[in-house]
């Protein structure tokens, strides 16, 4: 059987944001050694909001504001104050009670909450495989939660801050795939910006000295890669598979946090740490190897996305058109009654029987 990734660039975009917020996470903990947790998470997200935000200025040769109706906005900012700055503050505040590499395996968590919320809550489908899948990541959450899984004494406060970030960054990526289809730059850099000068600025409020130049600048790199890139790449994922198949690839992340805390800064892990490990591996493998396919119904909608002229974009252009493509434009969907493997994507989010 294929896997999802040699078929669909979606699933590529998902993995390299898990490579890209996996190397960051114990990197981070790093930076924390002395430093206060509220005023790296501003400066990390400051470092995203500021360099996407160049890349779109050099992108779109200026400033340009994009097309979102009014209802998005609503979830952008709610994306904004549960993802960019309720979670990473818990998860600064975890890492600074508890070991980088157990941290890292606790955020498989946000996968799983994040495919409860979106089926629960926002009726994404589910099959068994993908139950199945997030049972076996939940199975090693709690292996890793035993006492001496990975160094530390118990799960304690800082697992249960990790796993409150995890809840904050589950309902961001539910929220965020409300606004999946606008421009990915643009979504998260204004994300990155407006969480990282909240966050900053409750540092400075609280009377937290501002670090080095070197420190600020390092830490808006690791931003930058581990919070901003990964955040493009995660959106248009989102636009691609839906939240709960999402943040599935993403709990790929985990894993390398894990490795590079262990292999690169000499973290000591225990065997229930590589049981815990083993666990969340099947699950997530159970997820990349999933095939969806049925019957399905698309009903009429109209919207703004890049795109090119594929069996769901069969439209006539009421504008000059010199056939280049991708391109971006308002668009009407007829309905259309087909079967093919797909995703809960933004074109097939329809409910299943």
């Amino acid at each position: 059987m294929k896997t999802l990734v040699s078929r669909s660039p979606a699933v590529c975009a998902a993995l390299a944001a898990a490579v890209l917020f996996g190397l960051s996470t114990p990197i981070a903990k790093a930076l924390l050694r002395g430093n206060s947790p509220v005023l790296l998470a501003g400066l990390l997200y400051l470092g995203s909001g500021v360099g996407l935000g160049l890349l779109r200025l050099l992108r779109d040769r200026g400033w340009r504001m994009p097309a979102m109706p009014g209802a998005q906005w609503l979830w952008l900012l709610l994306a904004v104050g549960f993802g960019g700055v309720l979670g990473p503050v818990a998860l600064m505040l975890g890492l600074a009670h508890t070991s980088a590499s157990a941290a890292s395996l606790l955020l498989n968590l946000e996968a799983v909450l994040t495919a409860v919320l979106a089926w629960v809550v926002f009726h994404e489908n589910a099959d068994r495989r993908i139950v199945a899948g997030m049972l076996l990541i939940v199975l090693g959450a709690v292996v890793l939660a035993l006492p001496g899984a990975s160094g530390d004494t118990a799960f304690g406060t800082g697992g249960a801050l990790v796993a409150a970030a995890c809840l904050c960054w589950a309902l961001d990526n539910n929220f965020t795939r409300k606004v999946s289809a606008a421009d990915a730059l643009f979504v998260a850099g204004f994300k990155g910006l407006a969480a990282g000068i909240v966050n900053a600025g409750i540092a400075l409020w609280l009377g937290v000295g501002w670090p080095q130049a070197s420190f600020v600048g390092f830490a808006m790199v690791v931003g930058f890669l581990g919070y901003g890139l990964s955040l493009v790449l995660f959106v248009l994922a989102l636009r691609g598979l839906g939240a709960a198949r999402t943040g599935a690839y993403f709990s790929t992340a985990p894993f390398i946090g894990a490795a590079v805390a262990a292999l690169g800064f000499g973290e000591a892990v225990t065997w229930v740490f590589w049981v815990a490990a083993l666990l969340m591996a099947a699950g997530v493998w159970l997820h990349l190897t999933e095939r969806h396919e049925h019957l399905h119904a698309h009903e009429p909608m109209v919207h703004t996305h890049r795109h090119v002229h594929d069996a769901h974009h069969q439209h006539v252009h009421d504008f000059p058109w010199g056939g280049d493509e991708p391109h971006t434009h308002e668009h009407t969907h007829a309905p259309l009654v087909h079967t093919h493997p797909h995703y809960p994507d933004i074109h097939h989010r329809h409910r299943h029987t």
